[in-house]
C-alpha cells in the first residue's frame, strides 16, 4: 500500500514537473523528461530498497531525494508563491543526493568529514538562494532559467538590491557548492576508496563510477559559469542526466547485492557437500565476498577458538575494521567468523551462511580437535624420545666418568703393587695380581663398549660421521661410511647414529652378511641415513622391537622408517629426519 501511494504520489508530481518545465521554463520535450526521470529514478529504487531493507534508512532516504528532484522544478513557475518557495528551498534536492551517496550502504553517514560535507552543502543549498530572494526585484537574469522568457518572475521576498548583487550571489553558490564542494566530493569518495578493506571496495564499486561522474559534471557546472558555455554543452547535460539516473539504481544494486547473496546460500549448501574441511574457510569468504575473512573453531576442551590447523586464535574486540559474528546449535558455540566490520550491517547474510555452513564447521571443528590431540601425542613422543636421549647421555656419563675410571684406576694400583713388591712376590699370587689386571682391562673395554653403544662422546664432540666411523671400526663385518661432514641438531644426530647402530647390529645378527655400506646424507630439509648390507633379506619393521623403536623415534621427530628387504637380496634400512632448511 506504502508503495502504491508513493508511485501515485510521485506519478502526479512527475507530470507537473514536466509542464512546469516546457511551459514556463520553455525547455525541449526530451530535456524536461530527462529531468523528470531524475526523481523517478530515485523513487523507484527508494521503494524497492524501502521494501527490502526496511530496517536500511537509505530507501527512505532516497524516496525523499526523489521528491525533492520533482518539486525543485517548480521553481521555474511564474507563480509567485511556487517560485519563492521553491527557488529557496530547491537545491536542497542537490544536498540530498549527496547524502544519499555518502550514506551508502548503512543508512547512514558514519565519517566526520562526510559529516562536515553534508553540512556544509545543505547550508549553501539554503543559504544563497534565500539571499538571491532577497535582492531578485523580478527583472535581473537567473542562471539556468532561459533568457528569452518574457514573463519575470515574482520574488515574495524582495527587499531590494539589483542586478550585480543577484548575480554575484549565484555565481558565489556556483562557486562553492558545484566546484568547491563537488571537488572535495570527490576526493572524499577516492579517500574512502583507499582506505575501504577489499570487500567494502567492492560494496563502492557501484557507487564510484555514478558519483564521481555527478560531481565532475558540478565542476564543469562551475566552469561553464564564468566562460562561454561550448558547443558540445548540450552533451554535458546529457552526460549529467546518465550519471543521476545511473546513480540511484547503483546504490539499489549495491543494497540488494546481500539480498540476492542470501537467495545463494542454497548454492552454498550444496558446494559445501563438495569442499573438504581444509576448504571451508575459502568457500565461506566466496559467500560473503569478504577475502579477509577468517575461520575461528571452538574446542570445547580447551575453552578456546583455533584455526583450522589448531593455533589459538584471539578474537578482535576494539577493531574498528574487523567484526565477529559467533555461530551456535542449540545453544553451544560451534565456531566464529572474523571478517570485514561492513558485514556487522548485513547480520542476516552473515547468519544464513553460518547457518547453511553449520555441519560443514562441526565436522570442522572435530578435525580440529582430533588435529590437536595428535599434535600432543606427538609433542609426547618427542619429550619421551628427549628424556629417553638425556638419559642414556647421563648414563654414559656416570658409566665413564664413574665406574669406568674407578675400574682404570683399581689396575693401576694393582699394577703399581706388581712392581713394589718385584721378586718377591709368590708366583701364585701374580699370576693373580696379572690375570686380575687383564680382567679389570677387559671390564673397562666392555664398558667403554656399552657407554659408546648407549651415547657415544664421539657423537656429541666430532659429529655424526665420525660417530659413524667409530660405529664401523667396532663391527666384526666389512663397512664402508659414506656421510656428510654437516653437523646437525643434536637430536637429528643422535636418532640417525642410533638407527645405524640398530641397522647394523640386526645385520650381524641375522643377516649372515658380508659386507654393509652406511651413508649419510642430506637431501633438501631431511637427513637421510641409509644401512644396505648383502644378506639373506626379508627384515620388517615387525620382526623385533629395535626397528619398531627407530620407526616410533624417528616419527616422534617427523620422519619415516621405511626398509627394503626382498629375500635374498639384501636389506635396505632408510631413515628420514627432518633437520631444517
Amino acid at each position: 500500500m506504502r508503495a502504491l501511494l508513493l508511485i501515485v504520489a510521485g506519478a502526479a508530481l512527475g507530470v507537473a514537473a514536466y509542464r512546469v518545465q516546457v511551459d514556463d521554463l520553455f525547455s525541449p520535450g526530451g530535456r524536461a523528461a530527462a529531468t523528470v526521470a531524475y526523481g523517478g529514478a530515485f523513487l523507484i529504487a527508494g521503494i524497492a530498497a524501502w521494501a527490502r531493507r526496511p530496517a536500511n534508512k537509505l530507501g527512505p532516504l532516497m524516496v525523499v531525494t526523489a521528491f525533492a528532484l520533482l518539486t525543485r522544478q517548480f521553481r521555474y513557475s511564474h507563480d509567485p508563491l511556487l517560485f519563492t518557495v521553491f527557488f529557496a528551498f530547491g537545491d536542497v534536492a542537490y544536498a540530498l543526493v549527496g547524502q544519499c551517496m555518502f550514506a551508502y550502504p548503512f543508512g547512514r553517514i558514519r565519517g566526520r568529514a562526510e559529516r562536515a560535507l553534508v553540512t556544509a552543502g545543505y547550508a549553501t543549498a539554503l543559504i544563497f538562494p534565500l539571499a538571491v530572494l532577497l535582492v531578485y526585484d523580478g527583472r535581473s537574469p537567473l542562471l539556468q532559467y532561459n533568457p528569452l522568457d518574457p514573463q519575470p518572475h515574482e520574488s515574495l521576498l524582495y527587499v531590494g538590491g539589483g542586478d550585480r548583487a543577484v548575480e554575484l550571489l549565484q555565481k558565489s553558490q556556483v562557486v562553492v557548492f558545484f566546484g568547491l564542494l563537488a571537488t572535495l566530493f570527490i576526493a572524499v569518495i577516492v579517500r574512502n576508496l583507499v582506505r575501504a578493506t577489499p570487500r567494502m571496495r567492492f560494496v563502492l564499486a557501484p557507487l564510484v563510477v555514478a558519483a564521481i561522474t555527478i560531481a565532475l559534471r558540478a565542476v564543469f557546472e562551475s566552469l561553464f559559469t564564468f566562460i562561454d558555455r561550448p558547443f558540445a554543452y548540450e552533451y554535458v547535460f546529457w552526460w549529467q542526466a546518465g550519471a543521476i539516473v545511473a546513480l540511484p539504481l547503483a546504490l539499489l544494486a549495491g543494497l540488494l547485492r546481500a539480498h540476492l547473496a542470501r537467495a545463494a546460500v542454497g548454492d552454498l549448501l550444496l558446494k559445501l557437500e563438495r569442499t573438504p574441511p581444509a576448504g571451508l574457510r575459502d568457500a565461506l569468504a566466496a559467500a560473503l565476498a569478504d577475502p579477509t575473512l577468517e575461520l575461528a573453531l571452538w574446542l570445547r576442551e580447551r575453552g578456546t577458538y583455533v584455526d583450522a590447523a589448531g593455533h589459538v586464535v584471539t578474537l578482535p574486540h576494539d577493531d574498528p575494521r574487523r567484526g565477529v559474528t559467533k555461530i551456535e546449535h542449540e545453544g553451544e558455540p560451534l565456531g566464529a567468523l572474523v571478517h570485514d566490520s561492513s558485514l556487522l550491517e548485513e547480520p542476516e547474510l552473515v547468519q544464513a551462511v553460518g547457518a547453511a555452513a553449520r555441519f560443514a564447521i562441526e565436522n570442522a571443528r572435530l578435525q580440529a580437535e582430533l588435529r590437536l590431540q595428535l599434535k600432543r601425542v606427538e609433542e609426547s613422543r618427542a619429550r619421551v624420545v628427549a628424556a629417553g636421549d638425556e638419559e642414556r647421555r647421563r648414563i654414559e656419563r656416570d658409566l665413564h666418568d664413574g665406574a669406568q675410571q674407578r675400574l682404570v684406576a683399581l689396575a693401576l694400583e694393582l699394577r703399581r703393587a706388581q712392581r713394589r713388591l718385584g721378586k718377591e712376590l709368590d708366583p701364585e699370587l701374580e699370576r693373580l695380581l696379572i690375570s686380575t689386571v687383564e680382567g679389570l682391562q677387559v671390564a673397562v673395554e666392555e664398558l667403554r663398549e656399552l657407554a659408546h653403544g648407549i651415547h657415544p662422546t664421539i657423537l656429541a664432540e666430532g659429529g655424526l660421521g665420525p660417530a659413524l666411523n667409530a660405529l664401523a671400526g667396532r663391527s666384526p663385518l666389512l663397512v664402508t661410511v659414506e656421510a656428510t661432514s654437516e653437523r646437525f641438531a643434536e637430536h637429528v644426530e643422535a636418532t640417525a647414529y642410533f638407527v645405524a647402530c640398530e641397522a647394523l647390529a640386526n645385520v650381524v645378527k641375522h643377516a649372515n652378511a658380508g659386507a654393509v655400506v652406511i651413508a649419510a646424507r642430506r637431501e633438501n630439509a631431511t637427513l637421510v641415513i641409509e644401512v644396505s648390507d648383502d644378506g639373506v633379506g626379508g627384515a620388517t619393521v615387525d620382526d623385533g622391537s629395535g626397528l619398531r623403536g627407530l620407526a616410533d623415534r624417528i616419527e616422534a621427530h617427523g620422519g619415516r622408517l621405511r626398509i627394503d628387504s626382498q629375500a635374498g637380496r639384501g636389506t635396505r634400512v632408510i631413515g628420514e629426519i627432518p633437520c631444517g632448511s
